[in-house]
């Protein structure tokens, strides 16, 4: 009987081998008979077309086997970093990770993001150090790399005899003494027992380093291999040891969960994976679900039915992710009302199937479940299910920071395009998309791969071929003043319109997105018209004077008139976007590029080269110091041109550069 249950990640650097440790671990633990293979495409948790031919891992998968009374599901995500997104959404619903490292290749720089992240996360970890049967896998020189560029507190499990190859081993470390002393640091009973020269017990030893692991303080290391099973007794073992399981029981109250993957049905219908929360979650009973801060799903997405615009709102993040802002009738968790708009966005639904991870045949599913769930449409990546997010949406990872035109390759298909491009954005939030001037559609992109595989999905799925124009950095436009402008009804001519519409647009303070307010009576026009004032200024802001979006700006509603019954909605909706033009042309706008803070390590020899990279991409140097054998370099960078350092660093370092950076706020377009 399940009695626990405990969701964990798969987390690593690209071809560290961990989609060949989830079969490994399917294997082991009787799920399944037969090993598959990346390279002939037949893994359990790689099942999409693209995956198993390119052998990479796209979307997140989880698959499930039990432990004794516990039942662990594990989650499969990318390790290529041009899908970091699926990564952050996995995040959210795990109760422990597993980070793989290659015992050839060590410590990677995508492998110091991950661990930075979930260091800030505090989510229990262990380290499973693969590869162990290859030819230049490494041991005790690699612990060090571990405990020096990750983190000190790493404690090994097991040793390996013959390292490197095909007959390598794995044994228990026998003397817990080496442990103790890294685990002391943080515990006085065992500090108080090594100043004393006694011997610490091995038991006492291991109950410390849970309890750390689970604090997030120290972390399990074991080396072994998926190749040959190596280590993986162990891993096992480890995983039902040091990570906290959640009781698998009945609680009074309404089921409370998250959505954090969304996937289609053969029949086109969605389909959402949920982590369970609390309360039981069943089938064909009413359900509320939630939507939070920057969860709209596309520029071009219209606010699910019954939605209602807010008279004053708030929004952030607006101009940074095109299609991440709010559209009418979505709200911001926690965004100031001038005028009192409603809270976050809730709607209704009931499920028509679900299936519990690891065992379909539950006909509920409750705290701690991960549970496939069907027959409610408007579900979006980042829902909320029973309780609406108290802080909103964290984001851990780096926002996209390219974007690419895409147009069909037949003339006549934009509508199927633009609905596919809809339909993948309910998938990826992040792949963000608006439509520029002339009808063309831009996406936000992490990286070439994940161009490459949309442009795949589009022709497989939905039978559309895409053609790309070369990706470019993403900008955006903050107002340098204030601006107002007015047009008033003109009842004559080819260019007439029956509304007013004055507008002032000034500068709002950083990080808080797109503000709106009314400076006129909400009853001097029918909501409709409010409404439709409010989503023009929106949609119009996503394009401003140079061309990006406009973000830290606050609109300001200043007039209003309209002749009854004449007037439309369409008259406020083409007259807004001319009146806000020509507002924020008088106010002026300033172009700015998002930058990152990096951390670079680089031998001696390489100081020289890579400044000057550095230099010429447009990053600034703010300190250099010796550390080791070599240089630690920190500073500023245009987050556009990240992907380019870390595409030229290992050539500049002969291979040891290792390079870490995180979005540290922005600075005008030089």
């Amino acid at each position: 009987m399940i009695d626990h249950v405990l969701n964990i990640g798969i987390l690593a650097h690209v071809d560290a081998g961990k989609t060949s440790l989830t079969e490994r671990l399917l294997f082991e633990t009787g799920v399944i008979d037969r090993l598959g293979s990346v390279d002939d495409g037949s893994t359990q948790t790689d099942t999409g077309e693209i995956e198993r031919r390119r052998g990479i891992t796209i979307r997140t998968a989880v698959a499930s086997f039990v432990l004794g009374g516990l039942r662990v599901n594990l989650v499969d995500t990318p390790g290529h970093a041009d899908f970091v997104a699926e990564v952050e959404r996995a995040l959210g619903v795990l109760d422990g990770a597993v980070l793989v490292l290659s015992a050839v290749e060590g410590v990677q720089p995508h492998t110091r993001v991950l661990m930075r992240t979930l260091r800030k996360l505090r989510l229990p970890t262990l380290i499973f150090v693969n590869k162990i049967d290859r030819a230049g896998a490494r041991e005790h020189d690699l612990l060090a790399d571990i405990r020096r560029r990750l983190w000190p507190s790493c404690v090994p499990l097991n040793t390996v005899d013959g390292i490197g190859g095909p007959r390598a081993v794995t044994r228990p470390v026998a003397d817990p003494y080496e442990a103790a002393e890294v685990l002391a640091e943080r515990d006085d009973e065992l500090l108080e027992l090594l100043v004393e020269g006694k011997a610490p017990d091995d038991a006492a030893v291991r109950a410390v380093l849970a309890r750390q692991c689970g604090e997030g303080v120290a972390y399990p290391v074991l080396f072994g291999s998926a190749i040959t099973g190596q280590g993986l007794p162990e891993l096992l073992d480890a995983v039902a040891e040091f990570f906290p399981a959640v009781p698998r029981v009945a609680q009074e109250g309404p089921a409370v969960g998250t959505v954090f993957a969304i996937e289609r049905a053969p029949s086109g219908e969605k389909v959402a994976y949920v982590r369970v929360r609390s309360g039981v979650l069943r089938v064909r009973e009413p359900l509320t679900f939630y939507r939070g801060q920057g969860q709209s799903g596309g520029a071009a997405s219209k606010p699910p039915a019954g939605s209602k615009p807010a008279g004053t709102r708030a929004d952030g993040e607006a101009g940074m992710n095109h299609g991440a802002g709010n559209p009418a009738g979505t709200r911001r968790r926690g965004d100031g009302d001038v005028d009192g708009g409603p809270g976050p966005h809730a709607y209704e639904g009931r499920l028509t199937a679900l299936a519990v991870a690891g065992d379909p045949r539950e006909t509920r599913a409750l705290a701690g479940d991960i549970v496939k769930v069907w027959g409610v449409p408007e579900i979006r990546v980042g829902d909320r299910l029973g309780e609406p997010e108290r802080a909103g949406v964290a984001r851990h990872f780096t926002p996209p920071s390219l974007e690419t035109v895409v147009r069909p390759r037949v003339p006549g298909q934009e509508p199927r395009l633009h609905a596919a491009l809809l339909a993948l954005a309910e998938q990826d939030p992040l792949i963000g998309t608006r439509t520029l001037a002339g009808g063309d559609t831009s996406v936000l992109l992490y990286g070439e791969v994940q161009k490459e595989v949309i442009g795949e999905t589009l022709a497989r799925d939905f039978g559309v071929e895409a053609v790309f124009e070369p990706s470019r950095p993403v900008y955006f436009e903050r107002p340098a003043g204030t601006g107002e402008a007015v047009e008033e009804m003109q009842r004559q001519g080819r260019n007439a319109f029956m509304a007013t519409v004055g507008l002032r647009v000034e500068p709002a303070p950083r990080g808080s997105g797109v503000g709106y307010r009314l400076e006129v009576d909400l009853g001097s026009l029918p909501l409709a018209f409010h409404r439709a004032i409010e989503e023009s200024v929106r949609l119009a802001l996503r394009e401003g004077p140079h061309g990006w979006p406009v973000t830290d700006v606050l609109v300001t509603l200043t007039r209003t008139g309209y002749s009854s019954p004449v007037t439309v909605a369409g008259d406020f909706r083409r007259r807004t976007p001319i009146v806000l033009a020509r507002a924020l042309r008088r106010a002026g706008t300033v172009v700015y590029e998002p930058c990152h803070r990096f951390e670079a390590e680089v031998p001696l020899e390489a100081f020289g080269p890579v400044s000057a990279q550095l230099a010429g991409l447009g990053g600034e140097v703010r300190d250099a110091r010796r550390h080791g054998e070599g240089w630690v370099l920190e500073g500023e960078i245009p987050a556009a041109v990240v992907h380019e350092v870390e595409r030229r660093l290992p050539g500049l370092s002969h291979g040891e550069g290792v390079w870490w950076s995180e979005p540290a706020g922005d600075r005008p377009l030089r």
